[in-house]
C-alpha cells in the first residue's frame, strides 16, 4: 500500500491512544483486508499463487507492533470472522500482534438461541456448546456491542421471546452465559438496564428507563454480576485453556439445561455454574458434581431482588447445598437444589464438611 497512507493511519492511532488515553482500538472487518478475494468473484491472486493481501497483513502487523511498543496495555481487537491462524498472537510469535479477536460465531450463536421459542430450544442446543470447539484458538472477545442493537436487529431484551418478564429473566440469563463462558467480555452501553429501543446515535441513552422498576433491577443485577466476575478469578484466570473450563452436563436438550465448572487452576476451588434456558422450574434438580462437600450459593439471577421469581426461596447469594452421594454411580456425588425458571446459578465449592 501506500506510505503516505500507512503513515496516516498509524499517526491517527497514535494520536488516539496518546492524546485521548483510549484503552483500546477495535478494528472494524479485518476479513476484507486480509483477503483478495473477500466478497469479489474475479480476483488476481498475489505472487505467491494465493489469495491473501500481503499489503494488509504487512500494514497490520506494523501497527500492531506499533501500538505494543509504545501502548504496552491497550487493547488492539479485531473483528474477524474467518480461519485466518494467529490473529491475536504477537508479531514475534508469527501472529497478526492483535490482543483480542472479535468471537463473532459465539456472537451470532448465542443470540440465534435466545431468539428461539423457549420450549424449543432443544432444537439448536448446538448454537451454545458449539462455541467451546474452537474457544481457545485466540485470545476471544465475547461482543454484545453497538452492532448488535442498530438497525432493526432490536435492542437485545427485544430479542427475548415471551412476555415481558420472560424477557428480562432470559435476558439475565444470557448475561450469567456470557459471563461464565471462556473469553473477555463486551457489553454496549445501555445493554446493563435493558432499554426497549435500539441504540440511536443522535440522542443520549434513556436513562429515564431505570424510573421502572424492571430496568433498575436489570441494572442492579448487571452490577453484581461485574462485581462478581473481578472477585472470581475462576472465571477469568484460565481463559485460554481447558484447564479452566469443565462441562458437567453439555447433552440435555429435552430441559436445555447446561452445567460447566470454571477454575482458577486444578488445584483451587471450582465454581459451578448452571443456566436453565426454559420456563420450567424444577423443585429438586439433581446436577452431578465431581467433589464431595458443600457449595455456595454466589448468585442466583432469579433472585426477586433483581426482578426474578424468587422460586425455591432462593435469594440473590448465601445458602449452602451439601452434595450426596450419586445413587448407583461408585465415587459420584450430587447437589440437589431449586433451579428457579430461565435463571442462572453460580455455586462455590467451599471444601469437604466436617463431620
Amino acid at each position: 500500500g501506500l506510505k503516505e497512507v500507512q503513515s496516516f493511519l498509524l499517526s491517527s492511532a497514535y494520536f488516539w491512544i496518546h492524546e485521548f488515553h483510549i484503552d483500546g482500538l477495535r478494528v472494524d472487518a479485518v476479513s476484507s483486508m486480509l483477503y483478495l478475494d473477500f466478497g469479489r468473484s474475479r480476483a488476481q491472486p498475489n505472487h505467491q499463487g494465493n489469495y491473501l493481501n500481503l499489503d494488509a497483513i504487512a500494514f497490520l502487523k506494523t501497527l500492531n507492533g506499533m501500538v505494543a511498543d509504545h501502548f504496552p496495555h491497550c487493547i488492539m481487537a479485531a473483528e474477524e470472522s474467518t480461519p485466518f491462524p494467529h490473529v491475536s498472537l504477537p508479531v514475534a510469535e508469527g501472529g497478526l500482534g492483535f490482543t483480542h479477536k472479535w468471537m463473532m460465531g459465539w456472537m451470532n450463536d448465542t443470540l440465534a438461541y435466545m431468539e428461539t421459542d423457549y420450549f424449543a430450544r432443544g432444537q439448536v442446543h448446538d448454537k451454545i456448546t458449539f462455541s467451546m470447539t474452537y474457544a481457545f484458538q485466540e485470545n476471544f472477545i465475547l461482543p454484545f456491542s453497538h452492532d448488535e442493537v442498530v438497525h432493526g436487529k432490536k435492542s437485545l431484551l427485544g430479542r427475548m421471546p415471551g412476555d415481558y418478564w420472560r424477557q428480562f429473566a432470559s435476558l439475565r440469563a444470557c448475561y450469567m452465559y456470557q459471563m461464565s463462558h471462556p473469553g473477555a467480555k463486551l457489553n454496549f452501553m445501555g445493554n446493563e438496564f435493558a432499554p426497549y429501543l435500539e441504540w440511536r446515535y443522535y440522542e443520549e441513552l434513556e436513562w429515564f428507563m431505570l424510573k421502572y422498576p424492571r430496568h433498575q433491577e436489570m441494572q442492579d443485577f448487571v452490577r453484581s454480576l461485574n462485581h462478581l466476575y473481578l472477585d472470581s478469578p475462576a472465571l477469568w484466570a484460565q481463559d485460554r485453556s481447558w484447564e479452566g473450563f469443565h462441562w458437567l452436563d453439555a447433552d440435555d436438550r429435552e430441559k436445555s439445561v447446561f452445567s460447566y465448572l470454571r477454575r482458577e487452576s486444578p488445584e483451587a476451588s471450582p465454581l459451578l455454574v448452571i443456566l436453565n434456558m426454559t420456563p420450567a422450574a424444577y423443585g429438586q434438580f439433581r446436577v452431578f458434581v465431581p467433589r464431595a462437600g458443600s457449595y455456595r450459593l454466589l448468585l442466583n439471577s432469579d433472585a426477586l431482588a433483581f426482578g426474578g421469581s424468587g422460586y425455591g426461596g432462593l435469594e440473590a447469594q448465601g445458602p449452602l447445598f451439601e452434595s450426596q452421594s450419586r445413587e448407583g454411580e461408585a465415587g459420584g456425588y450430587e447437589l440437589i437444589l431449586p433451579l428457579p425458571p430461565l435463571a442462572g446459578l453460580y455455586l462455590q465449592y467451599q471444601g469437604e464438611s466436617e463431620d
